[in-house]
């Protein structure tokens, strides 16, 4: 989707203008889910802008480099974020005070991105775990895609060995695993996340590691570090886990749960 750049100030303008009904209806957790979304707005605006005169400037320079147009969109978004961090633009704080009539400022802020030190103690193993492990074969194959997890753990903040345990549990690290729900790659993504974690090739490991990573990011934020809920998440749906206030009652999701963890352990010792 292309980004028709006019006069942005503008709107902005008028959007700053508009009355703001002061409320505080909303508690601070909600503030916080506020001031991230509003964020996310503005980085993905930025992005698209950049995406733009990216494609007026340089659209006679096509690159044939493997994952080219993927790193490409890594560092639109990955600039567009920085962007707006720096507050160039501002939307987000009028998207903020619009909708809470209170200064995005005074809000206490948090490193969304800052990676998780897991502590397998914090996961209260229990005899379910005894005696699971990875197959020798998959731990094998797992060592062709060590660079492009590290790189994803460090961009997206999730801890490698979790990345790791992940793409054990879906795909026995097999890239062209194809699952009866369509689910595709080395960690298993159904079309419409690939699609909402901006992957373009759901087959190129680069792409799918980087996408159920970033994934698996937004799920540990959604629940606040939670990494039990957010393996549930990432098994049965983010509101399935919060329908049931924690891991569903499915012995799919509870045993994927419990598999992923055991496989974390055994990275671990």
């Amino acid at each position: 989707m292309n980004l028709k750049i006019t006069n942005t100030l503008k709107h902005l303008q008028t959007l700053n203008n508009s009355e703001v009904k002061n409320t505080s209806r909303y508690s601070s957790d909600e503030k916080t889910k506020i001031a991230k979304t509003a964020k996310d707005f503005e980085s993905i605006l930025t992005s698209m802008m950049i995406k733009s005169m990216n494609k007026t400037t340089l659209e006679d320079e096509k690159s044939e480099k493997f994952g080219g147009d993927y790193f490409d969109t890594i560092f639109e978004t990955e600039m567009g974020k920085f962007i707006s961090q720096s507050k160039s633009l501002g939307l987000a704080d009028i998207l903020y005070k619009k909708i809470t009539g209170e200064n995005l400022n005074d809000l206490p802020q948090k490193n969304y991105f800052e990676k998780v030190k897991f502590n397998k103690l914090n996961f209260n193993y229990n005899s379910k775990h005894n005696g699971i492990k990875p197959p020798d074969e998959a731990l094998k194959r797992l060592n062709n895609f060590e660079n492009i997890i590290s790189e994803a753990s460090n961009l997206y903040g999730v801890d490698d060995k979790i990345i790791k345990s992940i793409i054990l549990a879906e795909s026995a690290a097999n890239s062209k695993a194809k699952s009866k729900a369509n689910a595709k790659g080395l960690m298993q993504l159904i079309d419409s996340t690939a699609m909402e974690m901006g992957v373009n090739d759901i087959w190129n490991p680069v792409e799918n590691i980087h996408g159920g990573a970033k994934y698996f990011s937004q799920l540990l934020q959604r629940f606040n570090g939670d990494v039990k809920k957010a393996l549930a998440g990432y098994n049965a749906g983010p509101e399935t886990v919060e329908k049931y206030k924690g891991i569903p009652p499915f012995e799919e999701t509870k045993n994927y749960v419990n598999r992923v963890l055991a496989y974390y352990n055994h990275l671990n010792e």
